[in-house]
């Protein structure tokens, strides 16, 4: 692909149009890293939905510098632009462990659709993500500690266990659910005593 040709995907991508920029997006992620400085110029502009743009079209791209892209994202002012690179953080599967400091940060996210997206993406990135998850378990908010718990609940880590049963009695409802669902699924339930 020429220069003039990734020229008009990028100007595709921020036209308005979502059909446009949905094929653009496809277009310049099979190109790969041959397409991240232009990607990096449009995350430095001011409009939020070229960002949006610019961290989808990272999400298609498989390489480490797309990575580090999208874990720079997740600390973007826009919420939307957050959410967009959380996601895509989290199908890059295992392969986004250098993205678990940044995603448990998101876990207290100001947008409550960001914070949900960072829980699901650490579940999605495995074990790794385990004991920091356990760690904001038991010191975060409450909604930190919720949203802790679902992804634990989608982990299922027997290495959680511990921290789920004290867990039990959180005083947030939420991350009592969650812990209860999570020892459920792991064959853990709640045993009940005659006296």
């Amino acid at each position: 692909m020429t220069e003039p040709d990734r020229r008009q995907w990028i100007d595709a991508l921020v036209s308005g149009d979502d059909d446009r920029a949905e094929a653009a997006a496809q277009a310049l992620g099979r190109l790969g890293d041959d397409a991240l400085p232009a990607l990096s110029e449009l995350l430095s502009r001011s409009d939020a939905d070229g960002r949006w743009w610019a961290a989808r079209t990272l999400g298609e791209i498989e390489s480490d510098a797309a990575l580090a892209l999208l874990i720079d994202c997740t600390a973007d002012p826009d919420p939307d632009v957050r959410a967009c690179a959380i996601f895509a953080l989290g199908t890059f599967g295992e392969r986004a462990r250098a993205a678990v400091p940044a995603l448990i940060q998101r876990l207290g996210d100001a947008s409550v659709y960001a914070g949900q997206m960072a829980a699901d993406a650490l579940a999605r990135i495995g074990s790794t993500a385990t004991e920091p998850l356990i760690d904001a378990l038991k010191n975060g908010p409450p909604p930190v500690r919720g949203r802790a718990a679902r992804a634990l609940a989608q982990l299922a880590d027997r290495a959680s266990i511990p921290a789920l049963i004290i867990s039990l009695d959180d005083e947030s409802p939420i991350v009592e659910y969650y812990a209860d669902i999570a020892l459920q699924k792991m064959g853990v339930g709640t045993v009940l005593l005659k006296m």
